[in-house]
């Protein structure tokens, strides 16, 4: 088990020849798109085979089977480019984890560039509403009076 990634947990599953991305506890819009680039990235490589790639057990995860070869080592192979896959993502994810101290800091603190000074009397009328109260409505309500 790898758990490296942000949004991911990635298992290799030696005894059954697969790779299985789960998403973390939080379910966030990232999911999807990371275990999309994940398996192209491996497929690329020649880690899994591309046409394998399919829903997991698990609710959104995917899994891809890796080829059988006696020539290479593929669980070293595999380690070894979700490292690099891993190392890849790095940035976007310290750039996504700026982005939100950020947003949050800006949203509990805001700056003088960030609000304006408050005038009463630029939003608030002495007259409030459409209907004045000293005016009688027109039409028929006006004939019958009780």
């Amino acid at each position: 088990m790898i758990f490296d990634h942000e949004d991911l947990d990635i298992a290799v599953v030696p005894a059954e020849n697969k790779i299985v991305a789960f998403p973390k506890e939080n379910f966030n819009d990232y999911v999807y798109s990371a275990q999309e680039r994940l398996f192209k990235y491996l497929g690329k490589r020649g880690i899994i085979d591309p046409n394998s790639i399919q829903g997991g057990s698990v609710f959104m995860s995917m899994e891809a089977l890796m080829p059988q070869t006696e020539e290479h080592n593929l669980v070293q192979m595999a380690l070894l480019n979700l490292y690099k896959f891993i190392e890849d993502e790095r940035p976007s994810f310290l750039s996504r984890k700026a982005y939100e101290e950020e947003e949050e800091r800006r949203l509990t603190d805001p700056g003088p560039e960030d609000s304006t000074e408050f005038d009463p009397k630029k939003y608030h009328d002495t007259q409030k509403g459409s209907l004045r109260a000293a005016m009688r409505p027109y039409g028929i309500g006006s004939i019958y009076r009780i």
